[in-house]
């Protein structure tokens, strides 16, 4: 329409709108009122009929706000006796069925997806694993038959504790697949927990039991892997799929409710971050920090919101030994206590040599994994070296001090229950310019020899940047895994630059990476205290 009379046309139109609502509104008293307008002057009456107007466009606007607010309401998906309103990708598929008002899909073909579409949402369920069961919970996909994987987001329910299983998949529940991965198991195999997702535009959040184990946001054409293509927010279904033959997980309680559109939220992070996060996740990279002390004012809540905000993982770990915060079993137990909670790896960190005689086996074991280094051994003339501090390390000879340290190292990996060998190769300051004539091929291969014989991993370390690629190599050679360690001395945790480095540098690849042990194979419960301090 030409746009002059347009402008025209569309106030008479409005105007034509407004008498017929007055008219409408005049019967309507006339009739139940009893006013007759013909006895009432011409302004008495546009008053009484402006009056009604305005309260008509007012119940029509709570009508309105009515509507939006039934909208929000929850919606159930599942009503605990049949699948009406499901899909099943595979109607041949047995493995799907409905007991004790739960879904339970077994086996890794089973698959249904949900006849409706959502953009912004709130979704809940209560789910219960069975041993060695991983399934997913897809939102903004497609109804499809095969690889149900390739389109929409996934959250992974996965309770099986790391190294349970041979093959275990270490994206743990809560896990927005290959894109933010979590390796700590919140939850444990046949208890029921509530989840929770929450969208909004490129906002997604997961809650396990009302906690918030992820908080991702997405940028604008994220980098996705080949075929992860449709790995992107928008609309769709919501599916439930089950992934491990043998295996049984159940859906209960299944709901879901609108949330009103928004505007887009900025990124936590650089997008050259969030870009190369999502690249090493999507190989299947465990990103974890595995050395982070609650120290110089850094607390368990910045751990959890540096955790969110960045995609790393996290261990925490005490200084346990002596002259330290935790010095025997009953300053161990209260630690745990107050962490028992934190959806982080739980670590200790073995400091000086007289650890093995403070602590019992017991109380050890109920750490995820333990580590600690060579920076305190007493020396060949009795005195306590902590090589960290210059007033307190004695060097009267170089290739002597080197010989000694070397020495220790292998009787410290040879004897002591660890899981990692940390801060590695760091030397005194007084030598460390020295490092690459100090450090010899023959004594790194010793070092790399006594770890590879007793499983114990090799640290990568951010703050110090050891061990240096050459020994990395050459300890990927010997079959040894690594860790990532920050080691920070306050709020500050960083990105772990160094060590992101070296897995381009070293060319290492998943499984040259640490993974947590399980009880019956930590060293602690392996290999037992030594009877003697070892170093």
């Amino acid at each position: 329409m030409n746009k002059k009379y347009n402008s025209q046309l569309l106030p008479l139109i409005a105007e034509m709108q407004k008498r017929k609502i007055l008219c409408y509104l005049a019967n309507i008293l006339v009739t139940f009122a009893g006013i007759d307008f013909l006895q009432l002057n011409t302004i008495k009456t546009l008053e009484i009929m402006k009056f009604f107007t305005n309260l008509f466009f007012v119940l029509l606007l709570l009508t309105s706000c009515q509507s939006k607010t039934d909208g929000n309401k929850w919606q159930s998906l599942f009503d605990g006796k049949t699948l009406d309103g499901w899909k099943v990708s595979n109607p041949e598929e047995e493995s799907i069925n409905v007991e004790n008002e739960a879904i339970r899909l077994s086996g890794a073909d089973a698959s249904i997806f949900y006849n409706g579409e959502f953009k912004n949402f709130e979704f809940e369920a209560l789910v219960k694993t069975g041993e060695g069961a991983v399934s997913g919970i897809l939102f903004h996909t497609q109804y499809q038959t095969e690889d149900t994987s390739s389109d929409g987001y996934e959250v992974q329910i996965n309770n099986n504790y790391p190294g349970t299983f041979e093959n275990d998949d270490p994206r743990k529940t809560g896990s927005i697949s290959n894109v933010r991965n979590i390796y700590y198991p919140y939850v444990r195999n046949d208890e029921w927990f509530k989840i929770r997702i929450k969208v909004v535009e490129n906002h997604i959040q997961v809650f396990i039991d009302d906690q918030k184990v992820n908080d991702y946001v997405e940028p604008e054409n994220p980098w996705r892997w080949e075929g992860g293509e449709s790995v992107i927010t928008g609309t769709g279904t919501i599916a439930l799929k089950g992934q491990e033959a043998g295996s049984s997980v159940w859906y209960k309680q299944i709901r879901i409710r609108n949330v009103g559109d928004a505007d887009r939220r900025e990124l936590n992070v650089s997008k050259q971050w969030d870009t190369q996060v999502t690249r090493l996740m999507a190989k299947g990279f465990p990103l974890v920090d595995y050395h982070v002390h609650l120290k110089g004012g850094l607390t368990l809540e910045d751990v959890v919101e540096n955790s969110q905000k960045s995609g790393i993982n996290y261990g925490i770990a005490p200084n346990c030994g002596l002259h330290f915060p935790v010095t025997n079993d009953s300053s161990l137990n209260a630690y745990l206590n107050e962490v028992s909670d934190a959806p982080t790896f739980k670590g200790m960190q073995a400091e000086g040599r007289e650890w093995v005689n403070l602590f019992s086996a017991e109380a050890i074991a109920q750490f995820d994994y333990v580590f600690t280094d060579a920076m305190t051994f007493t020396d060949y003339k009795g005195r306590r070296n902590r090589i960290w501090i210059p007033e307190e390390v004695w060097v009267d000879d170089k290739e002597q001090f080197m010989n000694q340290l070397v020495e220790k190292i292998e009787a410290i990996f040879s004897q002591e229950p660890v899981d990692i060998y940390v801060n590695p190769t760091v030397l005194p300051d007084e030598l460390a310019d020295e490092y690459d004539a100090l450090w010899t091929e023959e004594r790194k291969q010793k070092v790399i020899n006594v770890l590879a014989e007793n499983g114990v991993a090799l640290e990568i370390n951010a703050r110090y940047r050891l061990p240096k690629p050459d020994m990395i190599k050459m300890a990927k050679k010997a079959g040894l895994k690594f860790s990532f360690g920050t080691n920070n001395t306050g709020k500050e945790l960083g990105q772990l630059d160094y060590c992101l480095e070296m897995i381009d540098e070293c060319d290492l690849k998943p499984d040259d990476m640490f993974e947590i042990k399980p009880d019956s194979l930590k060293p602690i419960n392996v290999k037992g205290l030594p009877a003697n301090i070892t170093g």
